[in-house]
């Protein structure tokens, strides 16, 4: 008997959940079940060539090449004192202001996302600079941590961003553009998160006592010098992607190398740290293209049994506002976010969530950035959340529980945001809308 595509593809997306929840890795899992499937719905003659060219085309495509050089500017910008100097000038500014030391780890964790693109990064690398710094004044525990794996998440909003990049490479959208569509959505949820520890602190001013010492102008003043290098960086590199002097991958090349610069000017830069530098991106870029092949040959099979298209057209039946499916695809990733890490949770949904994207004529670039949000979530929600671990791994003798605790009030800050988003995706679509062609 001879099953109809429908029914064989219900049965390979059963079957890709269930091989992960035996243990296989996401991409291998997909990848397989991508190879069986085609196997079943054409030959193995056209399965075994579908699956080896996908595989050569993803690790040989070259603007592929900006997740090694936006991994390896993150840990070059760690290791040259980067984060060091941005955490002592955003506290001399926010000093006063309540919870000064949560505010300047975010702002801090926010300056330091703008040269590097890994989330994880962020969060290790603020942790080690803000959480000692904070348990010297006696800072709540839960705020402290909460506010590193909070802050951690703007790394991968705001530009460089690898959630970008694995979007623009499942969906094929222009991966300059959902960069630059990261900028004033990435302030937002800064802005947000700030806005968080402030309301936390003047509920509860205990969990933030004031830094008796203050700050004259004068070394106010002088503390802007900390912001300068990321903040030219920045400008720089996100500059020339908006001109379109640089592509993506070039600017990425362009920013490496003036990190490399930064770090052998300050004599930062040894050979273990270049060594780590170049062992981590080979590790990250080699699981994010082993996932995007593995999605790829996935679609492909998910394509041939029609049902996004199937999903996309009974969605789109239902006869109900399109942002009422939005808001469902929301609270699906919100859930997703629980249990899978947040670039799996991405090439294991957009091969179905996509279609029905575009057939409720909502803008790709802009639900980029609300896929993008979402993954940030997943970020800092328990079992999974990665930088959940990361920041219980570097605070000593705070439990796991505790970080999860301090970072709950954040995720109601992400879905505030997604909500503004919503209502205003001007905020993310006017920085793209004026790029040159």
């Amino acid at each position: 008997m001879i099953m109809d595509p429908v029914t064989v593809g219900a049965i390979g997306s059963l079957a890709v959940f269930l091989l992960i929840f035996c243990g296989m890795h996401i991409a291998f899992a997909m990848m397989f079940v991508g190879f069986v499937g085609l196997t079943a719905l054409t030959s193995l003659d056209a399965a075994m060539p579908v699956t080896a060219s996908t595989m050569w085309e993803v690790a040989s495509f070259y603007p592929y090449t900006v997740i090694p050089l936006f991994v390896v500017m993150g840990s070059l910008a760690g290791s040259s004192g980067m984060t060091t100097e941005l955490y002592s000038s955003f506290d001399k500014w926010t000093r006063r202001v309540p919870g000064g030391l949560a505010v300047a780890t975010i702002g801090a964790c926010g300056a330091f996302a703008a040269v590097s693109g890994s989330s994880v990064a962020t969060a290790a690398t603020m942790a080690t600079v803000a959480l000692p710094e904070m348990d010297r004044f006696k800072y709540d525990q839960k705020l402290s941590t909460g506010s590193v794996a909070a802050g951690g998440t703007l790394g991968f909003l705001i530009p460089p961003s690898i959630g970008f990049v694995v979007y623009g490479m499942l969906t094929e959208q222009s991966i300059g553009k959902l960069l630059i569509s990261g900028i004033f959505p990435g302030i937002l949820l800064a802005l947000a998160y700030i806005s968080v520890v402030i309301v936390w602190v003047r509920k509860y001013p205990q969990a933030a006592p004031v830094n008796p010492v203050p700050v004259t102008w004068k070394e106010k003043v002088s503390a802007i010098k900390g912001v300068k290098e990321p903040l030219f960086l920045f400008l720089f590199v996100i500059g020339g992607i908006y001109s379109g002097f640089f592509t993506p991958d070039e600017a990425g090349a362009v920013g490496a190398t003036l990190l490399f610069a930064v770090a052998l000017l300050k004599r930062k830069l040894t050979w273990p740290t270049l060594s780590r530098a170049m062992a981590e991106s080979l590790r990250i870029s080699a699981m994010v293209l082993m996932l995007v092949a593995g999605a790829n040959v996935f679609s492909y099979f998910m394509a041939l049994s029609t049902i996004p298209v199937k999903t996309a057209s009974w969605v789109i039946s239902l006869n109900v506002s399109p942002y009422v499916v939005h808001a469902l695809i929301l609270v699906i990733y919100l859930i997703l976010g629980c249990f899978i890490d947040a670039i799996s949770m991405m090439v294991l949904t957009l091969p179905v969530v996509f279609p029905i994207i575009l057939a409720l004529h909502f803008d790709p670039i802009w639900f980029g950035v609300i896929a993008v949000l979402m993954m940030e979530a997943g970020l800092i929600t328990p079992p999974m959340g990665l930088n959940l671990f990361t920041v219980a791994g570097a605070a000593k003798g705070v439990s796991l529980e505790t970080v999860i605790k301090g970072a709950a009030p954040f995720l109601i800050a992400i879905i505030c945001v997604a909500v503004i988003l919503t209502i205003f995706p001007d905020i993310a679509l006017y920085l793209p809308n004026m790029m040159k062609k």
